[in-house]
């Protein structure tokens, strides 16, 4: 069954949890061998642990510390505070500024 890639296909998309399949996944040791099912880690000597390996790495750079791709990670943004607006739409001491930059010109 060495050889044998059966159920273990490279994808061409990314993959959402980061494993050795996925095709911006490599082993910084160069030593992941595709031949064996399932990947085969030959600095261990053992199957791929995927994004658990300290030297796992995203050819993208989106590898979340959990193991997830960045890419299916959708971001959330808190709502700031807008400043305060008077009633003329202008912000709070915008018009004290306007005045102060009048009084400079002479005007």
């Amino acid at each position: 069954m060495a050889g044998d890639k059966s159920g273990w296909t490279l994808s061409r998309n990314p993959t959402e949890v980061c494993n050795p399949l996925c095709r911006y996944f490599r082993c910084g040791r160069k030593d992941l061998d595709f031949k064996r099912n399932p990947p085969w880690c030959n600095w261990v000597n053992s199957q791929c642990t995927g994004y658990k390996c300290n030297y796992a790495f995203c050819i993208q750079r989106k590898l979340l510390p959990d193991g997830r791709c960045a890419l299916f990670v959708k971001r959330r943004t808190e709502e700031q505070e807008k400043p305060e607006m008077l009633e003329s739409g202008f912000k709070i001491g915008a018009a004290e500024r306007v005045r102060k930059k009048l009084d400079k010109l002479g005007i």
